[in-house]
């Protein structure tokens, strides 16, 4: 299954891509449907390095959902910069999801903003069409949030 989003964002690819590394804006744009802490020794950090990351997530601040580990890697090809995060569930009903490969892309546009393309490919079978319409819902949220809050990161 897929999720696939395009969006212009009022701000620089250089705010912006330090956002989509930011654990805060992770953690912003996924509130108040779910909230995640870090279960590493140190907490989070200012800005995520490649490698993995362990959280735990509670919906709706309240109900604990499951453990995972977000395992991020950058790459750039020309001007565009791309997140990706191939981590997985490790417990509870997140692990229904068996396949994550989320994919961020930054790149500038002609008026110096940036095109934010962000791409979900997930498998939860024998359940991944019961359980699309609620990622799917989750990603127009972290969609219209990030488009809310990108001119604050210049």
């Amino acid at each position: 299954m897929h999720v696939l989003l395009k969006q212009v964002l009022d701000c620089p690819p250089d705010a912006a891509w330090d956002a989509v590394r930011s654990p805060e804006v992770f953690r912003a744009v996924a509130a108040p449907f779910l909230s995640f802490s870090s279960l590493e020794p140190h907490g989070f950090p200012a800005a995520w390095p490649m490698g993995e990351h362990r959280v735990k997530a509670r919906a709706l601040g309240l109900f604990p959902v499951g453990e995972q580990t977000i395992d991020l890697t950058f790459t750039q090809r020309g001007d565009v910069r791309f997140v990706h995060d191939t981590g997985e569930a490790t417990s509870g009903a997140l692990s229904v999801v068996s396949y994550w490969h989320h994919t961020m892309a930054i790149s500038p546009t002609d008026d110096g903003r940036t095109l934010y393309r962000d791409r979900l490919l997930f498998d939860a079978e024998p359940v991944s069409l019961a359980v699309w319409p609620a990622i799917w819902g989750f990603w127009q949220w972290r969609a219209l949030q990030l488009k809310r809050l990108a001119p604050t990161w210049v």
